[in-house]
C-alpha cells in the first residue's frame, strides 16, 4: 500500500530532524519541502525544494497532508503563520510520533505536533497542535502544553505543569510540579522554574 504524501514546510536545520522523524516513522512519503524563494529548485537530504509560501495552494497538487518544519526560539511567529497558511491552502496535518517515542494511551496529542525521538509524553498528559516535543523530553502525569511551543531537547516537566501557548522551553529545563508558564514566553537553557510565571516579560532573560 502507498504511503500518502506529504510536504514539509520549512526547509532549515529543523527540517532535517523532521525529515528523520518522518522517514523512521514510515507512514507518510515526504514528497518535498517549502522553502524560501531562494531555495527553490535545491535539495535537502535528498528531498526536492518545491516552492515557498506563496505557491501553498498550487502545491495541494502533490500532497494532501503538510506539516510545519520550522523551529522555533525567539519567537512562535514563523511558525504560527506558516501553519495558519498550512491550514489555510487546506492540507491535513497529522501528528507524528517517532517510533522511539512513548506516548500514553490516555495522552492527547494535537493536529500538526511532532514528537522527537526518545520523548516520553506521561498518562493524561495533553499537548496542543503544532507543537515540538523534541528528543529526549518528559512529559510527566497531567501535564498540559497548549499550541504552537517549542519543548527542547531533555526537558523535564514535572506533573501537573501547563506551558500556556506560543512558548519555548530550552534543553535541559526543568519545571517544578503544578507550575504554570505563561504564553509567548522563553524559558533558557538549564533553567530550573521553581514558581509559576504567568507574565511572559518574567521569563525573558
Amino acid at each position: 500500500m502507498t504511503a500518502p504524501k506529504i510536504l514539509l514546510v520549512g526547509a532549515g536545520g529543523h527540517a532535517r530532524s523532521v525529515i528523520d522523524v518522518v522517514e523512521t516513522a514510515g507512514e507518510y512519503d515526504i514528497v518535498g519541502l517549502v522553502g524560501t524563494p531562494e531555495q527553490v529548485g535545491q535539495q535537502l537530504l535528498g528531498r526536492p525544494i518545491l516552492g515557498h509560501d506563496g505557491d501553498l495552494q498550487k502545491l495541494r497538487a502533490v500532497a494532501d497532508y503538510a506539516i510545519v518544519a520550522i523551529g522555533q526560539i525567539k519567537t512562535a511567529e514563523s511558525r504560527t503563520r506558516a501553519w495558519q497558511s498550512v491550514r489555510d491552502a487546506g492540507f491535513i496535518t497529522p501528528k507524528i510520533v517517532a517510533p522511539t517515542a512513548r506516548v500514553a494511551r490516555s495522552a492527547a496529542i494535537g493536529d500538526g505536533t511532532v514528537i522527537f525521538h526518545f520523548a516520553f509524553v506521561n498518562s493524561c498528559a495533553s499537548v496542543g497542535a503544532n507543537c515540538i516535543i523534541n528528543s529526549c523530553a518528559l512529559l510527566e502525569h497531567d501535564v498540559i502544553v497548549e499550541d504552537h511551543c517549542h519543548i527542547s531537547t531533555g526537558v523535564i516537566l514535572n506533573g501537573g505543569v501547563r506551558v500556556h501557548e506560543r512558548s519555548f522551553v530550552g534543553s535541559g529545563a526543568i519545571v517544578r510540579e503544578n507550575t504554570t508558564i505563561g504564553n509567548n514566553s522563553i524559558v533558557p537553557m538549564g533553567h530550573r522554574v521553581i514558581r509559576s510565571w504567568p507574565s511572559s516579560a518574567e521569563l525573558r532573560q
